[in-house]
Formats: structure tokens, C-alpha cells, sequence
């Protein structure tokens, strides 16, 4: 897979380091919707440690000795980091679960609710993340480009953590789309579809930046027949280039997740995403907003300890390692943020 490109960095003069650990990497779910505080379902809003959610769900579904399908959640959060976020329970339950105890987890607060959490119900996540060996001067560039960013637009690649450790992930993708590797578990197989659809999306995403830059542009460049989303989720190809809208927020690009039942871009827009299309593949497709706009970014230096924290939010479904990743200009790997020694 080629490397993901970007319009807006500090530079190569720059080389921060930050980790993914439970100090340096913190996430907080925003729910989509407010909980009523009444209902057959208990929400839970729990804090883990060096777990991935599906560790979290395991370990919850044990101790009720209940399915872990029978556990609502609304997306999956980073194993190597400090993460809160919302799961849900029948309310039955509730007095069992005032006993809980895990050192990798606390349930922080509890409410009812008239129905389970579903997947994809939220609105975004917070995230705080340490960036070391930072000076007072590489703080202030950092800063200013992290907020252009946020003004212009991050372009909305899945990052590395999408495609396995090293990427391994995308060779058994590939294997197991073009039938040389056959998978019976499930949620295996619908992993390995969301990698395949990913990898094709990245790559198209790569060729608009790169189209982008030849322009000598810094905000995504859109092309007549794009498909576009608004605020509401409704998709749509305007006949007349939507310029204002675009630049307004009210309407933002989309690229395609290929597959079956899913609008697909017109005109030249569809002559460069065909090169990126699966028209046969199965399972349902989907769009994916090409831009994204990064929120309410803090930054605080500490100069003691050559540390930079910043603070910021993301829609769901985004990579706070893309962000990361375009202000320092270059890719980063999971080898690169494995927890280590701070020399």
C-alpha cells in the first residue's frame, strides 16, 4: 500500500514522537444521542486500560454469563491507550454489576436508557495525545498547522491501525477476495471485506490529494461529478459544481467503499474512481466522507518535560493518527508509537 499523502505539514524540520499508551494516549467517546435516564436497558459508562474493546465486551459478558452479542457498543477504541466509552445491558442486571471489579477496567457512571446501544451510535471522540521532544518553537508551528488543518480540512483516510500489525491483514484480504484463501469465521471475513473496501478508498483518496497538490491547492480539490453528503447523511450529485456549499461546510465530498448497492461518483469524477472500484464485490458499499474537520483544538507545552499536549475532536469512524500524520508530513506505522523508552 503507498504512502498516504497530505496537504498541510510543519515540514521535515520537525520530528515529534508520541506513543500509544495508556499516559500518552487518551479517548472519549461522544454519544450521538442523550440517554433518557429510564428504560429496560442500563448504560454503562466505563473506563479501560490496555484493552481493546472486544477484550472489554469478553470480560463484561463473563462475569454476567450472557452472549457477548447480548453487550450493545458503538464503536471500537484503541487497545494501547486509556479510552472511555458507552456499552449497554439489560437493566436486569444492574444489581450484579455493582459488585464488578477489573483493574484493566471502572465503570464510571451508570443511567437507564429505552434501548440498546447500536453500533455507529455516536456523534465522535476526544482525544488528548502527548507529542515529546517537542521545543517552545516547534509548539507554536504545530499548533498553527494543526489549526489550518482544521480550517481547510484533513483528508479522511483510514490509518494504519485499519490493516493489521505490519499490514499483514491486506495480503489475507486480498487472498481471501480473489478466493485463494477461504475464511469460515464471520467476523473474520467481514474484517477482511472492510480491509479490502479500505485499502481501495486510501488509494483513491491519495490520487485527489496528489491531484490537489498538482494544482498547488491546500483545500481538497473537487471534481464535477463527485458525490457529495450533507449534514443529514443525504447523498447527492449536484449538477452545478457546489463551490460555496463546499467551502460553507454544508456539503462535503464523499469517496466510494466499493460494493454493491452504493452510489457511485459520474462523469470525471467516476473516470478516477473506477480505477479504485470492485463492481463485483458482494457486500454492501458504502461512501465515506473524503474531508474532515478536525474540533476545539487545545494545545498546552510543558518545557520542562519538551511535551506538547493536544487536545481535539474528531467525527466517528476518523483517525486521530491521520491527523497526527498530516502535521508531521509523513506515515507512521505501529511500530513507529509502540510504547518504549523516552530517551
Amino acid at each position: 500500500m503507498r504512502k498516504r499523502e497530505y496537504l498541510q505539514s510543519v515540514g521535515d524540520d520537525i520530528d515529534f514522537k508520541f506513543y500509544q499508551t495508556p499516559t500518552d494516549f487518551i479517548v472519549d467517546e461522544i454519544p450521538s444521542t442523550e440517554f433518557k435516564g429510564k428504560g429496560n436497558y442500563l448504560i454503562l459508562h466505563v473506563k479501560k486500560v490496555e484493552l481493546t474493546t472486544w477484550d472489554m465486551i469478553a470480560i463484561f459478558a463473563e462475569y454476567m454469563g450472557v452472549p457477548a452479542q447480548k453487550i450493545g457498543y458503538a464503536g471500537l477504541k484503541d487497545k494501547h491507550a486509556t479510552t472511555t466509552q458507552y456499552i449497554s445491558v439489560e437493566a436486569s442486571y444492574e444489581k450484579l454489576l455493582k459488585k464488578f471489579y477489573h483493574k484493566q477496567i471502572k465503570i464510571l457512571s451508570t443511567t437507564r436508557h429505552s434501548h440498546s446501544i447500536r453500533m455507529g451510535d455516536l456523534a465522535g471522540n476526544r482525544f488528548s495525545i502527548n507529542l515529546h521532544f517537542v521545543d517552545n518553537i516547534d509548539a507554536g508551528k504545530i499548533e498553527k498547522v494543526a489549526r489550518k488543518i482544521a480550517k481547510e480540512g484533513l483528508p479522511n483516510y483510514f490509518g494504519y491501525q485499519r490493516f493489521g500489525r505490519d499490514a499483514d491483514s491486506i495480503k489475507q484480504a486480498k487472498e481471501m477476495i480473489q478466493g485463494e484463501l477461504f475464511i469460515e469465521d464471520n467476523k473474520v471475513k467481514n474484517f477482511l471485506i472492510s480491509i479490502y473496501q479500505s485499502i481501495f478508498f486510501n488509494e483513491w483518496l491519495r490520487e485527489r490529494v496528489k491531484l490537489t497538490l498538482d494544482a498547488n491547492e491546500t483545500v481538497l480539490k473537487i471534481v464535477e461529478g463527485d458525490v457529495f453528503v450533507d449534514d443529514k447523511g443525504k447523498l447527492s450529485t449536484p449538477k452545478i459544481m457546489p463551490i460555496k456549499e463546499y467551502q460553507s461546510r454544508k456539503l462535503i465530498p464523499t469517496g466510494l467503499l466499493c460494493g454493491r448497492d452504493v452510489f457511485r461518483a459520474r462523469s470525471d469524477a467516476r473516470e478516477i474512481e473506477k480505477e479504485y472500484d470492485d463492481e463485483f464485490l458482494q457486500e454492501k458499499g458504502y461512501r465515506r466522507e473524503a474531508v474532515i474537520y478536525p474540533k476545539d483544538i487545545v494545545c498546552n507545552y510543558v518545557k520542562k518535560q519538551t511535551l506538547l499536549n493536544i487536545s481535539f475532536t474528531l467525527p466517528k469512524g476518523s483517525y486521530a493518527t491521520v491527523f497526527l500524520e498530516s502535521i508531521a508530513g509523513k506515515n507512521y506505522s505501529a511500530k513507529d508509537v509502540k510504547a518504549k523508552a523516552k530517551k
